[in-house]
């Protein structure tokens, strides 16, 4: 069992916490959403928190939890690793239990070893970094999407069997999440047979990217599979088209934005990418998916109802425990199955689902996708 201490030190005394912990507890139960609201990837962040304010709306709607209401408290990470850290240590100060997120894999890497060494439940939508639990031995981290190594297998899988390239490139950001999921689809490839890929890293917030389009096109490749945002991916698809590029691109979940549309113009059509299934399309959802638009809210992205479905699950854990224990609720998650709009989920024991599924999607200059057809 683990015993929770906040390293607030001498900063307040031992009775102002007591004090400040009952306060918390004492009208709702808090739930924070952290994740970037600041710099490039915003749209990511606000994803999440419609899907979080959706869920906690519906089940306020329905009673609450254990009697009291949930109340979402928005943290700023700006998708930063340094800030992970940061946020941590400011949940645990205000004295919150439970956090859905954070969004980026690197800034959810810099704060779970707090999160867990302190005993608060952490449940992210969309960082889909194996690092984010392999090997750490985690109690109370958990997540509502997949691993990069289960999305990069799906990826390389598609080339492999439906694209067919003669030669692949392979592209990657540098970072946790990019480089991880590049990776992945790299070695897939090489174990079906395809040598010789160009595997080089970018620098994400660069603004001109001649020189590596020069080098792609140097490769011969006529595929090319790019790990990382959509800023990055966005200006590559740009500036690749003006420069006679003409390999098709893909990226993972991490490129599926609407803004990619204004960065890349009429070049991001026919863009490939994985992102989660559209649950939206569920028939059983049809009610959340009209709560959603009912408050002008887009159920559709890559992290809305997986966002959804971690409030949900930090909900029925804290019902199925019977108590407002964040120790107690992960004890729960372990044990137990939770319905959610994306499904049935369970976890191993380390905190990953022990199912998830990714689909191909072709994107449209109009922002728009839809599901890959042959």
């Amino acid at each position: 069992m683990k015993i929770r201490f906040t390293p607030i030190a001498s900063a307040i005394s031992l009775a102002a916490g007591m004090l400040m912990a009952s306060t918390v507890s004492a009208d709702t139960i808090k739930i924070a959403i952290a994740g970037p609201f600041t710099g490039a990837v915003t749209q990511y962040g606000d994803m999440v928190k419609q899907g979080v304010d959706t869920a906690v709306e519906q089940i306020n709607a329905s009673g609450g939890v254990l009697g009291k209401q949930l109340e979402a408290v928005t943290i700023d990470d700006g998708c930063e690793p340094k800030q992970g850290p940061v946020v941590a240590n400011r949940v645990i100060n205000d004295g919150i239990n439970y956090v859905v997120g954070h969004v980026c894999s690197g800034a959810t890497i810099a704060a779970t070893d707090i999160y867990n060494n302190e005993g608060i439940v952490m449940i992210s939508p969309s960082a889909t970094a194996p690092a984010v639990t392999e090997g750490k031995g985690y109690e109370t981290i958990f997540r509502t999407i997949g691993r990069d190594d289960q999305q990069g297998p799906a990826a390389a899988k598609f080339i492999i069997e439906q694209v067919k390239p003669a030669k692949v490139a392979v592209l990657h950001d540098k970072q946790s999440y990019g480089q991880g999921i590049a990776s992945s689809v790299k070695s897939e490839l090489e174990a079906a047979g395809y040598t010789d890929i160009f595997f080089e890293g970018i620098n994400a917030g660069d603004n001109d990217y001649s020189a590596v389009i020069t080098k792609l096109k140097s490769s011969g490749a006529d595929f090319v599979y790019y790990g990382g945002y959509h800023p990055e991916m966005g200006l590559l698809l740009r500036q690749g088209a003006e420069q006679g590029l003409t390999a098709k691109m893909m990226g993972p979940e991490g490129v599926g934005n609407p803004d990619i549309s204004a960065i890349a113009g009429e070049a991001v059509e026919g863009m490939l990418l994985t992102l989660p299934a559209d649950f939206t399309q569920d028939a059983d959802n049809a009610a959340i998916v009209k709560a959603f638009a009912d408050k002008g809210r887009d159920a559709s992205g890559a992290f809305q109802l997986t966002a959804y479905a971690a409030t949900q699950s930090l909900a029925a854990g804290i019902e199925g425990a019977g108590v407002d224990d964040p120790i107690k609720v992960a004890e729960y998650l372990h044990a137990n199955e939770v319905k959610t709009p994306i499904g049935v989920l369970s976890w191993t024991e380390q905190g990953d689902l022990k199912d998830f599924q990714f689909d191909i999607f072709t994107w449209h200059a109009d922002g728009s996708k839809s599901v890959y057809a042959q």
